[in-house]
Formats: structure tokens, sequence, C-alpha cells
């Protein structure tokens, strides 16, 4: 990478791990998608219970199979449908480490997301005794109006066009704030500072990873 390139991603986001670290929140900065591995196998126990969100970014990690193997339980799996996938989503509300992304992260450290299902928004907040997110620096916004409208325009169209819904920003690439009944941007969720009855860690990452 270009070295100016990296010097203004680097400040850019140690200013909003610094912000999250005033909101509650521990975070970290690390410069590639090789030392998030690292960072969120130092964070997660092997002992513990995993349950996730969907998530690009986790897939472009490659971190599920690394905790499996090492003998992390891992409560959801991908390939679960229909009443299983929603029990296993209701019991990952109960595990020891949720992990997920986040649609938008702002320089002063909130987190947005928007959601269908919702299972992963309120993993993020209540029932897992511990949250880690992972964020790309391309998931970095000046404020929450960008945030807002990063998650909105930007992760929700292709989100839906990844899970093949039928709504219509899969065929225009532009949210219509849409009555499909697939439409996948049902709860939209702000998290200003740390949930009271969870640890939240972040790891902000120098690559571009996820939607």
């Amino acid at each position: 990478m270009d070295e100016n390139k990296k010097w203004f991603i680097e400040e850019r986001a140690k200013r909003a791990v610094e912000a999250l670290k005033k909101n509650g929140i521990s975070a970290y900065y690390v410069e590639d998608a090789e030392a998030a591995r690292r960072k969120v196998l130092e964070l997660v126990d092997p002992k513990e219970s995993i349950g996730f969100g969907g998530s690009m970014t986790l897939g472009e990690l490659g971190i599920l199979p690394l905790l499996e193997e090492r003998g992390n339980r891992l409560i959801t799996r991908l390939e679960a449908l229909g009443a299983e996938r929603l029990r296993q989503r209701r019991e990952a509300l109960h595990c020891d480490t949720f992990l997920t992304s986040t649609n938008a992260l702002t320089e002063d450290g909130r987190l947005v997301n928007i959601d269908g299902t919702a299972n992963r928004v309120a993993s993020m907040v209540f029932g897992p005794k511990k949250v880690v997110v992972i964020a790309g620096y391309n998931k970095l916004v000046s404020n929450l109006e960008e945030a807002l409208k990063r998650a909105r325009e930007v992760a929700a169209p292709m989100n839906a066009k990844r899970l093949k819904v039928k709504t219509p920003c899969t065929t225009t690439g532009v949210c219509s704030d849409c009555r499909s009944a697939d439409r996948i941007c049902n709860v939209t969720t702000i998290i200003d500072r740390k949930p009271g009855a969870v640890d939240m860690y972040v790891v902000v990452v120098g690559d571009s990873l996820g939607y």
C-alpha cells in the first residue's frame, strides 16, 4: 500500500479507536487482515461458545474455521435453514462471544447497523457476555449522517444482492425505502456507548473488508 494512503488510514482509524475508548468500548487498531485474525484469537478464549451475525468481513477473514479448529463451539451454522436457523439465532443470544462486523463506524466512536431479522443487532447490545466487532477501514465515516447513509445506501443493497432477496435495490442498486416482504432494512441501531451488560471490543483494520 502507498505510504501516504497507509498514513491517512491509520490516523483516521486511530481517531475512531480513541473515540470508542472514550465511549467505554475497548478498541484496537491493527494494520491488516492477518493482524485482525490474531487479535480475534487473542480476545476469544478457546473454551467460549461463539455466535455470529451474517458478515462478509468474517468470511473474508476466515476466522470462523480457525476458532472451530482450536476448540470453540460455533452455535451459528451458515448451512442451517428455516426453523433450525431461527433456533440457532435465538441460542446465539446466550453465547459467550458474539462476532460480527458493522455497517458503519463514525470517527466519534458510534456503531451504526441495519438488519432485517434483527438477530445481529439484538446480539450486539444484549445477551452475549462479550461482543467482538471487526471493522475494515472502508466502514469508517465522519459522522452519524454519513453512517446512516452508508448503512442504507451502500451496505444494504450489496447485502440484499448477496442474500438473493427480491427488493428493488437488487435491480437498481439504489435504496428506495421499499415495502418489500424481503426488505432487509427493518431495524436500525446506533450504539453511542458501551451497552450496559455487554463487554464490547472493536477491532479497526487497515484493510478494506466486507461491504
